[in-house]
């Protein structure tokens, strides 16, 4: 397998883009905005007018959109992917959507002899450029062997979940609700311990240094506290989208989310006051309500 297409050069498509290029792929990829073409070729892959023409000569094609319907666009619509490739290719879905939603997608691309791989991503923009990003692959076991050089290409932690596809939408549904809890959880005790008189400085280094001490923690409490809020590569917009898909999945399976609950409607607040920013933004409604700020202090500033 060497040609690779890719549909959806965002922030994270064109970093997996790239990682794709760097290990020898042949890339061909498609995105909506001209700029992200030409941000693909300057890394060396072939830009395309059309879905189609992204499949007419690829192995295997990513999809990273935002959405299930953008998803059964770039497949099934005018000039659309499916439309342009070969039986045995392989369409690759990276994105987080509804497992329903790639479920409903199956037979039909099946009906064309092309093969399905339900794989979302998570580790963000940092991620998808360092190619370290952690991959939960829904597909039957010759189809996820075939494709395993390109996931090894974009990610570092590859997890093979099962062959049903759905299930890879399903894991991280769950993982979507452990990271948008603990994010909430974050903010919340940060502004306590400044309101209450500590300096955020020394709430980060006993925090970090806690059981709680994560790679998730300390760039969410560093980014506060240097009051970064957009284009951090974390848009809020996508982790509120995330936390839906997740809420929907618990109420059809009749599951209580107490804590998710919370954290979902935390983040549907966020959004509505930042929608252009990222996730810590939220923690400027927590301060707004208690008064304070989460910063570095004068002296360590």
């Amino acid at each position: 397998m060497k040609q690779i297409g890719f549909i959806g050069l965002g922030n994270m498509g064109i970093g997996m883009a790239k990682n794709l290029i760097k290990h020898g792929f042949d890339l061909t990829g498609f995105d909506l905005n001209p700029e992200q073409l030409n941000a693909l070729e300057e890394l060396g892959g072939t830009a395309a007018a059309t879905c189609r023409e992204v499949g007419e000569n690829a192995d295997a094609v990513f999809i990273m959109v935002l959405s299930g319907a953008q998803i059964e666009q770039a497949i099934f619509g005018d000039a659309g992917l499916l439309a342009g490739l070969k039986p045995g290719a392989t369409i690759i879905v990276s994105a987080t959507i509804h497992p329903a939603e790639i479920r409903a997608l199956e037979q039909p691309i099946l009906a064309k002899g092309v093969h399905l791989v339900d794989t979302p991503v998570s580790g963000g923009k940092p991620g998808a450029e360092s190619g370290t990003l952690t991959l939960m692959t829904a597909a039957k076991q010759p189809v996820f062997d075939n494709i395993k050089p390109a996931l090894e290409a974009v990610g570092k932690n590859i997890f093979h979940v099962g062959e049903e596809v759905g299930l890879g939408q399903t894991v991280k549904a769950s993982l979507q609700a452990l990271i948008g809890s603990s994010f909430t959880a974050i903010f919340e005790s940060l502004v306590l311990g400044v309101k209450s008189g500590a300096k955020a400085e020394t709430l980060f280094e006993v925090f970090r240094s806690s059981g709680v001490g994560s790679p998730l923690f300390e760039n969410a409490a560093s980014l506060i506290m240097e009051r970064k809020f957009k284009d951090t590569g974390s848009h809020i917009g996508t982790m509120y989208k995330d936390l839906g898909i997740t809420m929907n999945m618990a109420k059809e399976n009749g599951v209580s989310m107490f804590t998710t609950s919370a954290a979902f409607e935390l983040f549907q607040a966020g959004i509505s006051l930042f929608p252009e920013e990222d996730n810590w933004s939220i923690v400027k409604l927590l301060e707004q309500i208690a008064g304070t700020t989460v910063q570095k202090s004068a002296e360590e500033a």
